[in-house]
């Protein structure tokens, strides 16, 4: 056992490496390392009880995470873009897959509709790190390209709502697209209500705790507990856990949540790719390599040429239009989400052993789109293909979260900076761990957001970023957590300009050794403005005590640093 999880965990990290060098995502590496590790190349496992329980889970956090990027708020903002570029291009691909399905295999008209639908999906995880790698995420291209991901975010609910139907051996349309209707504006409305009057109050009471472990087992209970509840209804649990995330992402706490469950979540996503990896029959697909091949082709052929019709249609440009199209030409998580869900739900709206093909099929595309993005960039450098140039000047992303400064503590110190920066118009952001302290400022104004300050995901989340982010406030009174805070920022960006509040000396001299442009030790400068004050009633001349305190801060108060110490009087 420990040589097969030895050479396991080896065949993970070189295809984690090799493929993220090829810029393909880890999911992939996990998917292929389920096929090396299966029963039909290394056979160093089984597709037991365990893995596919544990794959199980990673169907549900899958859920979760596409559920957690879709926020109300957002989607209003963005509503013209979403609903008018996102769905003009699913209805394009799915009306244009529709006939060859239709024509070339024996489904019946609603399994080649789901389909259809299905394919329409891209990779948002992969589309995304795509963007992201290519700097091209905050350009025009890239928001109507995130705009068609939401959307098929978004269309995850009425298609998740329509699996039931397919149970059956024959459907109404009419009924069943009332039913969907229905249903799924139900869902919403449930969402903004339970996610505001419901969740908001609960998840205030576990932040209070400030227990990292209770939050985390807070964010997983809700999960369980609504795929459990829609199961009960008689849909799929994945529907649950995907409202879930929605609900999640309708709280204040969504940024938090997010950095917060997504090592564990990447961690259940990876189980189950390994046993999608280890469940697919490749005699079968081996068989039918033919088939796989031609349907891999005509799958991305026709679904750039649609998305390329829709984007010049709506205006875009010649060679955004081709961009848009590449990046978005493969399939998605989503639609290898429906295939196992409607395998192990027994519903059958194609062919038992077609899932398989389908799987393959996505697989490849979404390993084939970072190959033929780097084809279609050599040809334009070689000059074999020329479109022309268009602006790539970053325009504000869609994210309400555009600070000038981040404030990290939300206390008294940091309360007065934010009062000092919001009179002078500067933009910021608080954040803050107290989610008493979270909601009040909310009430009064305050831009302040609930997060911990110390971790990573959280500060880009919320918007951290080199020369976006002008500079950085640490108005934390821990000092070790002002350490680590600064240390992460610092990692994120090296150069930004870091402001740091200090309880004492001591604390001061170690905040500035971490590199940060000022650490004011508020016990020394409260001392000095009653100081102050006492030397004015006396008569001492102003410039006099101005001199005096300059004086007792030069080199860092080096004057002060017998006398000081943290004995509380």
């Amino acid at each position: 056992m420990s040589l097969s999880l030895l050479a396991f965990f080896a065949i993970i990290f070189v295809l984690v490496y090799m493929l993220r060098v090829a810029r393909i995502g880890a999911l992939v590496a996990f998917l292929l390392a389920g096929v090396l590790s299966g029963p039909y190349v290394f056979n160093f496992f089984q597709l037991s009880d365990t893995w596919t329980f544990l794959g199980d889970l990673g169907i549900l956090f899958l859920w979760f995470n596409i559920g957690l990027e879709i926020n109300m708020r957002r989607l209003w903002r963005m509503r013209r873009t979403i609903f008018g570029f996102g769905a003009t291009q699913v209805l394009m691909v799915a009306i244009m897959l529709f006939p060859f399905l239709f024509g070339f295999t024996q489904w019946t008209v609603t399994g080649c509709i789901m389909v259809a639908l299905m394919l329409a999906m891209s990779s948002t995880s992969a589309d995304l790190q795509l963007l992201t790698d290519r700097n091209q995420l905050n350009t025009e291209m890239g928001r109507k390209t995130f705009s068609i991901l939401l959307f098929q975010d978004l269309l995850s609910i009425p298609l998740l709502a329509m699996l039931p139907a397919f149970s059956g051996a024959s459907i109404s349309l009419g009924a069943t697209a009332i039913d969907v209707v229905v249903i799924s504006v139900a869902l919403v409305l449930s969402v903004i209500v339970i996610g505001r009057f419901v969740m908001t109050p609960i998840f205030r009471h576990v932040g209070k705790l400030k227990s990292k472990e209770a939050f985390l087992l807070a964010i997983m209970l809700n999960i369980i507990i609504w795929a459990a509840l829609v199961e009960f209804m008689g849909l799929p649990a994945g529907l649950g856990a995907f409202l879930a995330g929605m609900l999640m992402s309708e709280t204040v706490y969504r940024h938090q949540i997010t950095a917060e469950i997504s090592p564990y979540a990447t961690l259940f996503l990876a189980f189950f790719f390994i046993s999608l990896g280890m469940g697919l029959n490749l005699p079968m697909l081996g068989a039918n390599w033919h088939i796989v091949l031609f349907g891999l082709i005509g799958f991305m052929v026709i679904k750039f040429f649609a998305i390329f019709i829709v984007s010049r249609v709506r205006g875009v440009n010649f060679p955004d239009s081709m961009m848009i199209a590449l990046i978005l030409s493969q399939g998605g998580e989503f639609a290898l989400l429906m295939l196992q869900t409607m395998k192990t739900s027994g519903i059958r709206a194609i062919p038992s052993g077609h899932e398989e093909i389908l799987t393959a099929i996505i697989i490849l595309s979404i390993m084939a789109t970072p190959l033929l993005l780097w084809l279609h960039d050599y040809l334009q450098r070689s000059g074999r293909i020329s479109f022309g140039r268009t602006a790539r000047s970053l325009e504000h992303p869609e994210s309400s979260i555009q600070p000038d400064v981040i404030v990290c503590g939300f206390g008294r110190v940091g309360q007065t900076v934010c009062q000092m920066l919001d009179a002078q118009h500067v933009s910021y952001l608080a954040i803050d761990l107290d989610i008493g302290a979270v909601m009040m400022g909310r009430e009064m104004g305050f831009n302040v957001a609930y997060g911990n300050t110390t971790n990573r995901d959280v500060l880009t989340d919320l918007g951290l970023r080199p020369r976006r982010v002008k500079s950085v406030v640490v108005a934390l009174d821990n000092a070790s957590t002002a350490r680590q805070t600064i240390q992460t920022i610092k990692s994120i960006a090296p150069r930004m300009r870091i402001f740091a509040r200090a309880r004492n000396l001591a604390d001061a001299k170690m905040l500035m050794s971490l590199g940060v442009a000022a650490a004011m030790p508020e016990t020394i400068e409260s001392s000095f403005f009653l100081g102050y004050s006492v030397l004015d009633y006396l008569g001492v001349p102003e410039q006099g005590i101005e001199q005096m305190l300059t004086d007792m801060r030069a080199d860092d108060y080096a004057c002060l640093s017998t006398v000081i110490s943290d004995k509380k009087d």
